[in-house]
């Protein structure tokens, strides 16, 4: 299937960017807006992205739909912290130069852009599943869980090395991101739990 968003869910996006990077919407009023499952996966995503995932998490969602949002914010954490790396790797600079030229930084900023755009896909296809109740809803969900949260932990751990000892310390806020992609990662069980789930439904 080749997903493509509408007019309308990019500007969803952008408005969404805006108003929960400065502490707007819950879950409550995410839950009640009249949003289609696929619509309020954009949300997720930047929900991840801006740190807000924990509060607006609703765990008494059917599971595939956690799995699914889940799924979403480790996209957008991942994305987060490639943004992070990538902003550091062009301003710091070692033995007079940017440290983004040197392959041990630039490669792992790219594995992070790889592993993430999969990741992405798989959380829209599972999104999209969930959405039309489709029969490989439980495939996608586990798929795109498993998938998406260890790149989102990935990522985090990819990006904490990119700054250097900066990335380590309590001020910069990449700690915070992944505290919650490792527990993304555990919740409803780590990769091997939902591959199992895959295999079993291809066994099956």
């Amino acid at each position: 299937m080749q997903f493509a968003f509408t007019e309308e869910q990019e500007l969803l996006r952008r408005e969404a960017r805006d108003i929960l990077q400065n502490g707007g919407w819950s879950k409550e009023e995410i839950g009640s807006a009249d949003l289609g499952f696929v619509d309020q996966a954009v949300l997720f995503e930047e929900a991840g992205r801006a740190n807000r995932g924990e509060s607006l998490f609703d765990e008494s969602r059917p599971e595939n739909e956690q799995l699914a949002a889940l799924a979403l914010e480790a996209v957008g954490i991942g994305k987060k912290a490639l943004e992070l790396a990538v902003e550091y790797a062009k301003e710091r600079e070692q033995f007079g130069r940017k440290i983004g030229v040197y392959q041990a930084v630039s490669h792992k900023l790219a594995d992070i852009f790889v592993e993430t755009e999969l990741a992405s896909s798989l959380a829209y296809w599972a999104a999209w599943c969930v959405a039309e109740d489709d029969e490989q809803a439980d495939v996608a969900v586990a798929a795109a869980k498993s998938y998406a949260a260890d790149a989102a932990v990935a990522a985090c751990e990819r990006s904490i090395q990119a700054h250097g000892g900066i990335g380590f310390t309590w001020e910069h806020v990449l700690h915070e991101y992944y505290k919650r992609a490792l527990w993304i990662q555990a919740y409803g069980g780590y990769s091997r739990v939902q591959r199992a789930k895959i295999a079993s439904r291809l066994l099956d």
